[in-house]
This record gives C-alpha cells, sequence and structure tokens, in this order.
C-alpha cells in the first residue's frame, strides 16, 4: 500500500485551501500512491467563523474533493466541517474513495478543551469510533486531539481497523511537538499497528483567534514503533509504502493484544 502524507499550508480561503488540496492530489497520484492524507481543518482553518462555512456533505467542497479523487484515481481522507443540528459544526474526516464514492466520514469525538482553547464553542462532538474500508484496508479515522485518548484507538483496532490514520491541526506551544510525536508513537506501539499521521504545516504568519496550529512533524509509524518517515516542519508530500504484512510479524513477537486481561480491566 502506497501512502502520501499530504502535510499542507490551510489558510482563511476554503477556495485557496481546495486548490492546494488538488495540486498535492496530483503529486501523490504521480507517484501512484493508493491514499493521500490531508490535515484536520484542511478547508479552513480555526480561528474563522465555521459555521459560516461548513457545508453539507452533499456541498461543494466534498464534491470537488469526491470529483479530484475520481480524476487522479486516489483514495483521500480530509478533514472538514459539516453543520450540526444546535448551530455548532461537526469536525468531520470524509474518506473518499478512488472512484469519487464517500467511503465514510467521522465526526471528532473529543473536544480540545485545553491549554486556554475552547474547541467546544464552535464544534459540537460526534458520537461514535469509525472504521472505513478504503484502499483496500480497514483504516481506524483518528482527530488531533483524540490520540490523547488510548482507549479510542484501542476501540477502533478492536472493531478490526489494520492502520490507522491520524489527521491534525496541532495547536503549537510549548513540548506541543514532543506530545505529538511520543503520542503517535505509543498508539503505535500499544496496538502494534501502523499509523499514518499527517498534521498541517505550521503557521507562520498571525492567524485569527485561536492561536497558532499546526506544527507540521507527519509521521508514518510502524507497528513497531519507529517512524519510518517525519517530515518537518515544512509544507510537504511525501509517498511511502506500508507493508501490512509487517502487523502479523509484529504480533507474533510481541503478542500484547492477546494478553490482554479483559477478565480484570
Amino acid at each position: 500500500m502506497r501512502v502520501a502524507m499530504c502535510q499542507i499550508p490551510v489558510n482563511d480561503d476554503p477556495k485557496e485551501n481546495l486548490e492546494r488540496i488538488r495540486e498535492a492530489l496530483v503529486q501523490a497520484a504521480d507517484a501512484d500512491a493508493d491514499l493521500a492524507v490531508f490535515p484536520e481543518a484542511a478547508q479552513v482553518r480555526f480561528g474563522n467563523d465555521l459555521a459560516a462555512v461548513a457545508e453539507p456533505l452533499d456541498g461543494l467542497f466534498v464534491t470537488e474533493l469526491r470529483r479530484a479523487a475520481r480524476e487522479h484515481r486516489t483514495a483521500m481522507i480530509v478533514g472538514v466541517f459539516e453543520p450540526s443540528a444546535d448551530g455548532r459544526v461537526h469536525n468531520t474526516a470524509v474518506a473518499i474513495d478512488a472512484d469519487g464514492s464517500l467511503a465514510g466520514t467521522y465526526r471528532k469525538l473529543h473536544l480540545f478543551d485545553a491549554f486556554r482553547f475552547r474547541e467546544s464553542e464552535t464544534v459540537a462532538p460526534g458520537d461514535e469510533p469509525v472504521v472505513v474500508e478504503l484502499a483496500g484496508a480497514r483504516i481506524g479515522l483518528v482527530t488531533c486531539y483524540d490520540i490523547r485518548f488510548p482507549e479510542l484507538a484501542r476501540a477502533l483496532v478492536d472493531r478490526g481497523a489494520e492502520l490507522l490514520v491520524v489527521i491534525a491541526a496541532w495547536a503549537q506551544g510549548v513540548y506541543k511537538e514532543e506530545h505529538w510525536t511520543t503520542l503517535v508513537r505509543a498508539r503505535a506501539i500499544e496496538n502494534t499497528t501502523w499509523v499514518v499521521a499527517v498534521d498541517k504545516a505550521p503557521d507562520l504568519t498571525d492567524p485569527p483567534r485561536g492561536g497558532r496550529t499546526g506544527v507540521g512533524r507527519s509521521l508514518l509509524v510502524d507497528p513497531m514503533g519507529v517512524a519510518l518517515a517525519d517530515l518537518g516542519p515544512a509544507p510537504a508530500v511525501r509517498v511511502l509504502d506500508l507493508d501490512p504484512e509487517l502487523t502479523a510479524s509484529v504480533r507474533a513477537t510481541i503478542p500484547s493484544l492477546s494478553h490482554r486481561r479483559k477478565d480484570v480491566l
């Protein structure tokens, strides 16, 4: 399986962001990627009026994503915003197959009410973990702050996820890069599974309300916890091969999932 990690910058203009997604998808397709992964909130960066930008899943933004996937025959996972029933929005990961069909959606469960930021003021939480069939694999979807909750990753693996895809717009701050890289590797190690984690390229100019987001450092981590790629801070598209057979090999050596004490814990 060939995966493109698309660490793109995201600004305040959805049209510009859609064009950046298209450009990165072309690079991914040219490198024969099966799946292109984009950041959380790739539609527009946090700090904007999200309710004004949010669209239903049959709106223009997702429709254009589906058109691009179909044109370039490449599956993709992208973070968007869709309206919620209570006037807020959902922070949604859309999974689009290579034929342009919508394979599934995941609404972020854990909202980032931390480090003096309150995502829940504008975002409504989802209510279920999601595993999608995409690019020939069962993929568990994780969004940003979710990575701090190991029970979600474990629930996805228990539901048959063969790899985890994490999309993020990770808030900048003291120790935040260390948290990001450590948590991504921890989720791979404790679940003996592949993790593809894609953050947005860092905000370098003064953003609107909400603080700077994105640290970059998108990672491909194998089931032993080895980071096979770290994209650093600059915008980048990197295509790498992911060997699903390695998972079975690692689990034969470290059968920690089968050693769980469900009778006690």
